[in-house]
């Protein structure tokens, strides 16, 4: 049975950072979205800024930050006919791995042997990853994270969606609910429905779902399959100080 994703946001006050991904109802375009939430004045400082194929985290005002650790990185990058979203710098080292270039017979799950969850005791915030086929729609998800909060097990977990269904997603977080410290994400991703092909709609959407005072910002990409393009979306709750 799919979830309702909006509900499922506006009833969890801190999910940490999520991704989403799965094929719109349609069938035709792949869908994807990624947010960041913050409790902390440093983790709220910060929007999504578009690059060439994705989006960076910046400071909002860097005047501002305190630290950048954990918290400035690529959450979204694009190879060739491939898109990358996670919550962390592994994904440029999954970009790396991806690269013909660089790593001859490397992937996403080799990727991520080389990482570990975040190193931010006593949270031990997992790694979510995630890969996007731009032609089939297929993909992958992937969780790193500790065991019961033990520092010293790691368990990876990937899996694998290459035959989406139309109207279909998953769900996967860095944390089940708020907490202290917060419990990490458990269990396989949530099976969602994914109800708009519009990203602005879908956007508008999801943002509205995610708590008003914990949320930092949003990010939507809608793939056409066929044409082999892509519509970027980004909501962000703070505006950037121009320097």
């Amino acid at each position: 049975m799919k979830e309702n994703l909006y509900e499922y946001l506006s009833g969890n006050e801190y999910p940490g950072r999520g991704i989403c991904i799965g094929k719109a109802p349609g069938g035709k375009k792949a869908m994807i979205a990624y947010f960041i939430m913050g409790r902390s004045t440093n983790s709220r400082n910060r929007v999504f800024d578009p690059i060439e194929g994705g989006i960076r985290t910046k400071a909002a005002d860097p005047s501002k930050m305190t630290d950048s650790h954990l918290i400035i990185y690529n959450p979204v990058l694009t190879l060739n006919k491939t898109t990358i979203v996670t919550n962390g710098d592994q994904t440029n080292i999954i970009y790396d791995f991806m690269s013909h270039n660089k790593y001859p017979g490397f992937g996403f799950e080799a990727a991520l042997n080389t990482r570990t969850f975040e190193d931010d005791k006593p949270n031990w915030t997992p790694r979510i990853s995630g890969v996007v086929d731009m032609e089939l729609g297929g993909y992958k998800l992937s969780i790193l994270k500790s065991c019961d909060g033990n520092e010293n097990s790691v368990q990876r977990f990937t899996f694998d969606y290459s035959q989406p269904l139309a109207g279909v997603g998953h769900f996967i977080s860095t944390y089940k609910c708020n907490g202290t410290p917060i419990p990490s994400f458990a269990g396989e991703p949530l099976h969602v429905a994914i109800d708009e092909d519009d990203p602005d709609k879908y956007a508008a959407k999801l943002w509205k779902a995610l708590n008003e005072d914990n949320k930092v910002s949003l990010f939507v990409r809608a793939i056409d399959l066929k044409a082999q393009t892509y519509k970027d979306v980004i909501i962000k709750k703070y505006k950037a100080v121009e320097g």
